[in-house]
């Protein structure tokens, strides 16, 4: 996602913006671009939740309800200016989100759609039964807006007031993207469990984006409602919940410039059909959707992530920010007395219906030493990082660090002790920058919410924290590399990637699970060389390695599994003679 380049194409969307009703324009394209300008607020939320943050719903008409509604009851009914009804229809969009949203992000699969459909027609149906609404027939006489005395009830009146809140809610939607938490909301779509190993609160950041949603929503439902001057159930059912999908999917579900395109792109192609289709085919048969569907499929099939990334390869993107490389503008974490007893994992088990991956396993980690976790392929050496680091709940034993008990916390919590690790299948996200992969490892080093990354008013910690990340990768030898998007690097650099992700968060205790895998010789000398170094600093380590060379002249202390055992421990000299890690490794023949 290209999210560096929202300036140019804002500043192109506003020339154009500015000059469409200046133009000798039919009064109806002024109509047509305020009804575009409607649905893309609703496609830019829905960019966020299904784009970015990988939830799909259908129900976003019925929020637009809400703000209608809120609005047309307030104004006709109790006398509400319309200015004075806008934050209390936000307000409601966004009470009702929240009940509904934790309800919805708990779902997956098919189940999160069928969901959304499922809520998403109650709502509509309580539209139209509720008296107070006027059931079926909805509430007319609805107070225009007006500005300094003006009424605007004309199309080209209200023109520039709906595209104002179009313009501003995008530039809004790209600053939250492009801040620490707009991180963690992008992390949701196929990195949710490294996002949450380094403190990303992963549904908090699922109901957000839920609830941003539901707000924009509000927000079109407000101005349709003082555009229209009247409000019934119908413009808020499934079928319009579906169109806003669509066009969210056409634009680009990951862009949001794509949001207003795709509505363009979706409601100009309508209207033409609608129009000539009759005439073409001398029918009055409604022969529309159907060719509307076909010719979305086409334009699916030629771009799968929508139009927007074909047309924004031909618009000039602005170069990549100078990120400061001095990784001095965080506090840094106290290291524990070295020689302590830093972890201690005591009877660990766990099962997994009637296998025992770990079989009550007992170790220990002094402060300051570096220790290898070591055995053949399914010893239960990955498990045990699990177990560690919260990711998998203790069948039995416990776990604890610095002399807390970590048993029955999550990988947040974790995480805020100090404890980071890496993954034996790498966990990143490859359409986003080298350089934010790893400062999704410093999300815990910040503490910048949603208004103030909306408005772009957190951009000295946000500064901060990609000066670290810039810091980190120049420590692992990745600074070259660091506007490239991390899936264009290969397995031994993605490998490295992990562990300047990890030191991001500025670790006391750093689990490492195959780091050297996919390291050339020199390679594998530069990252023991820095995790030598690390130890120096006073960082414990706990690495898994298979690489018996590489293990062997770097650690202090060996611990060995074997079928979810521990079967030996001690120094690496002293181990590599064992009877039973010789018959684990080489056959009891040997």
């Amino acid at each position: 996602m290209a999210f560096g380049k929202h300036i140019v194409p804002g500043a192109i969307a506003l020339l154009v913006i500015a000059a469409l009703p200046l133009l000798p324009v039919p009064p109806f394209w002024i109509t047509l671009a305020n009804n575009i300008g409607l649905a893309a607020l609703v496609a830019i939320g829905l960019v966020l939740l299904t784009g970015v943050g990988g939830m799909t719903s259908f129900g976003q008409a019925a929020f637009c309800g809400f703000g209608a509604y809120t609005s047309a009851v307030l104004t006709t009914a109790y006398g509400f200016s319309p200015w004075l009804s806008l934050p209390i229809a936000l307000v409601v969009g966004a009470v009702v989100a929240v009940p509904l949203g934790l309800m919805t992000v708990r779902l997956s699969g098919h189940y999160l759609p069928l969901g959304t459909i499922a809520w998403g027609l109650a709502i509509n149906y309580l539209f139209g039964r509720i008296e107070m609404l006027g059931r079926y027939d909805g509430i007319s006489g609805i107070p225009p807006l007006s500005i300094g005395g003006q009424q605007l009830m004309s199309s080209d009146s209200i023109y520039y007031v709906i595209w104002g809140f179009v313009i501003a809610t995008a530039i809004g939607a790209q600053n939250l993207l492009d801040s620490r938490v707009g991180r963690g909301i992008r992390a949701l779509r196929g990195g949710a469990q490294a996002a949450e190993a380094f403190g990303v609160n992963i549904k908090r950041a699922k109901l957000i984006v839920f609830v941003f949603a539901a707000v924009v929503a509000a927000l079109s439902g407000w101005l349709f409602a003082h555009m229209q001057r009247a409000v019934n159930p119908s413009p808020f059912g499934l079928d319009m919940g579906i169109t806003y999908m669509l066009m969210a999917v056409v634009g680009g579900s990951g862009h949001v410039w794509g949001a207003i395109f795709g509505a363009g792109v979706v409601l100009i192609l309508k209207e033409i059909l609608e129009r000539t289709l009759p005439h073409l085919l001398d029918t009055t048969a409604n022969f529309e959707m159907i060719v509307f569907g076909f010719l979305l499929v086409a334009i699916l099939q030629v771009s799968r992530d929508g139009l927007w990334p074909l047309l924004a390869r031909y618009l000039p993107g602005r170069p990549p920010r100078d990120v400061s490389a001095d990784g001095a503008g965080l506090e840094r974490r106290a290291m524990p007395e070295p020689g302590s007893t830093l972890l201690k994992v005591d009877r660990v088990r766990k099962v997994f219906g009637g296998l025992v991956a770990v079989n009550d396993v007992s170790f220990e980690v002094k402060a300051g030493q570096i220790v290898g976790l070591i055995g053949p392929n399914g010893a239960g050496k990955s498990t045990t990082f699990n177990l560690i680091t919260g990711i998998l709940g203790l069948s039995g034993g416990s776990v604890t660090y610095a002399g807390e008990a970590l048993t029955g916390m999550n990988p947040r919590l974790i995480a805020q002790r100090g404890i980071a690790r890496t993954f034996q299948h790498a966990k990143i996200l490859p359409t986003m920058s080298v350089l934010e992969n790893v400062a999704l490892g410093a999300h815990l080093r910040g503490d910048a919410g949603v208004l103030r990354s909306f408005l772009r008013l957190e951009r000295k910690e946000e500064a901060a924290l990609l000066a670290e990340a810039a810091y980190q990768l120049d420590r692992v030898g990745l600074g070259a590399h660091k506007h490239r998007p991390a899936g264009d690097l290969a397995l031994g650099q993605i490998r490295i990637l992990e562990i300047a992700r990890a030191l991001c968060l500025d670790p006391a205790f750093l689990l490492l699970d195959e780091p050297a895998a996919g390291l050339r010789h020199g390679e594998k000398q530069e990252l023991a060389n820095l995790l030598k170094k690390l130890r120096s600093e006073g960082v414990s380590v706990l690495l898994v390695e298979h690489d018996m060379g590489f293990i062997m002249g770097l650690v202090d202390h060996l611990v060995v599994l074997d079928f979810g055992t521990l079967i030996a421990e001690g120094k690496p000299a002293d181990v590599r003679k064992h009877p039973a890690v010789i018959a684990a490794y080489l056959g009891s023949a040997a």
